[in-house]
């Protein structure tokens, strides 16, 4: 959808003292953002400038001292790391040699498609828009705003879902309850994208992430394993969190703020605006849905919780390590599209084995753009391992952090702040961290922290900052959408409106980040270290 045109708005002196700083600085954001080239042009560019890099540096000889003991895995018999020169024969016969399993052997890739395939039948059988709208109408006047919140942490299980169903949907319900309909739409925008991270199930974001961490880390421990599901106790109690701020932010600072509603501010007609209801069909559809997701989940209980249960791990017995856990991804595969297979028989959707197929086959059609972007971020991620340049700039930074004595946990602030300034010109998640965990993934570990807890403290800065970029690649959406309600409304009003949220959110989310890690010593999700020795 294209960006409506911010639109000029009449402010007092008052107004412009207090807010021209700020207008100020988010065009100069904007405009940054706007230099920037498409992200997968972005890593192509990179992919060459490793190249260029590792040729210079190599010429060089540049190395550091490897830190890892002696008689570690991968450490040269003198010790040292060098950059490995790309610029030359040998180089050249790399890139050419592995530029198919690059890509094909990119660990995000295969998780994120075998995960989408489920999720496309439960999307498109209508199983999630049906179960959003009757979690978000039918519930409490008094709890609404908690509902929408709580509804957008959620709905981003099933990507743009959320976006495109949960948003709008957000200002109708506020509208048609007398209250400001803005405010809808930033508590939904807040839950779906500032806790984009945070979820009660394990997401097609889990195995993306953690792909791209395992083989950063592994420049460090080439035997280092990071499931999708090593931060899913923290995002999962996140979720109540962003959930409690979201509603609090909505209800004592945004909503006071907008004011009282006036229709004739509207873009639309908002005499004929009516919400769909859940019909008593689709209610049914959903109990059987609900019934088959169970009883799946009794299935799988039996075969990983029992002592000895085939899924647990059969050396140690635990569920640390075991095949469900390795297997993750599949079990999210199969439990969303049974109950969306459910639910699509149900409703009358999908009749035979053509339209199931249908189903999966849009959903992988949407993606693409992702599998070109994935394409030249494996050759950048292999680039940047083969040439150690990642390795050379984790030890140099690491040495910097000890230098000046900061290698506590208050790192991880400025590792958080980096990540949301980042985010505000690269939104993507995947695009950020296959760009940035080369780097601090190694460099945090050999000061003594573990992939699984870095990776953790990323997804708190690669959220809350979504809320305020224009780089966000559904801002011009949700623009969109708010302009229906108030059709003078520019770009500055918006990213104002949902900046408390972002400051709140990393307050709050950092505060608890340490809570949770360091004053209560509690892992990040099952089996998840805290700390590394490298």
């Amino acid at each position: 959808m294209s960006q409506p045109p911010a639109q000029e708005v009449n402010h007092s002196p008052q107004d412009l003292a207090s807010k021209g700083w700020f207008v100020k600085f988010l065009n100069v954001v904007e405009r940054l953002g706007n230099l920037l080239p498409h992200p997968i042009t972005l890593f192509a560019m990179f992919c060459v400038a490793v190249i260029v890099i590792s040729g210079i540096a190599g010429y060089f000889g540049l190395s550091v001292t490897d830190p890892r003991p002696v008689g570690s895995s991968g450490r040269s018999a003198d010790g040292l790391i060098h950059v490995v020169s790309l610029m030359n024969g040998e180089g050249l016969r790399m890139i050419v040699s592995n530029l198919v399993t690059n890509f094909t052997g990119f660990a995000p890739l295969g998780t994120v498609l075998v995960a989408l395939l489920g999720v496309g039948i439960a999307e498109r059988s209508g199983m999630l828009s049906a179960a959003m709208r009757l979690l978000v109408i039918g519930s409490s006047k008094r709890l609404v705003t908690v509902t929408i919140v709580f509804a957008g942490i959620v709905s981003n299980t099933a990507s743009e879902l959320g976006y495109v169903v949960l948003i709008p949907m957000a200002a109708m319900i506020f509208h048609s309850l007398g209250r400001h309909p803005l405010a809808g739409l930033a508590a939904a925008f807040a839950g779906v994208s500032g806790g984009y991270s945070a979820n009660l199930l394990l997401g097609t974001v889990d195995p993306l992430l953690s792909g791209i961490t395992e083989a950063a880390a592994r420049m460090i421990d080439p035997e280092y394993i990071v499931g999708p599901e090593v931060n899913w106790y923290f995002m999962f109690v996140s979720t109540f969190l962003i959930t409690f701020l979201g509603a609090l932010v909505t209800e004592k600072i945004v909503e006071p703020n907008l004011g009282h509603y006036d229709p004739s501010e509207a873009g639309i007609d908002l005499s004929n605006q009516t919400m769909e209801t859940v019909s008593s069909e689709e209610k049914r559809a959903l109990k059987l849905a609900g019934l088959a997701a169970l009883a799946f989940s009794l299935v799988i209980a039996l075969l990983v919780v029992p002592e000895g249960a085939p899924l647990r791990n059969q050396v140690t017995g635990d569920v640390a390590g075991s095949p469900f856990l390795k297997g993750i991804v599949a079990f999210i595969f199969v439990g969303f599209a049974i109950p969306g297979l459910v639910y699509g028989k149900a409703i009358g959707i999908m009749k035979n084995d053509k339209d199931v197929i249908n189903a999966m086959s849009e959903s992988m059609s949407s993606m693409g753009m992702y599998i070109v972007l994935v394409f030249f971020a494996s050759q950048f991620v292999a680039f940047f391992k083969w040439t150690n340049l990642g390795a050379v700039l984790a030890v140099a930074g690491a040495d910097a952090l000890n230098a000046i004595g900061l290698t506590g946990p208050l790192v991880f602030v400025l590792f958080i702040m980096m990540c949301g300034v980042i985010n505000l010109s690269l939104g993507s998640a995947s695009a950020q961290w296959a760009i940035t965990a080369p780097i601090f993934v190694p460099m945090l570990m050999l000061i003594g922290y573990a992939p699984e807890t870095i990776q953790a403290a990323y997804r708190i800065g690669d959220s809350v900052t979504n809320l305020i970029t224009p780089m966000m690649s559904y801002f011009g959406l949700i623009l969109a959408v708010a302009c229906r309600y108030k059709k003078d409304l520019g770009i500055g009003t918006l990213i104002a409106t949902m900046l408390p949220y972002t400051i709140v959110f990393f307050v709050g989310w950092v505060s608890f980040f340490f809570l949770w890690v360091f004053v209560l010593g509690f892992p990040v999700g099952p089996g998840a270290a805290t700390y590394y020795t490298p």
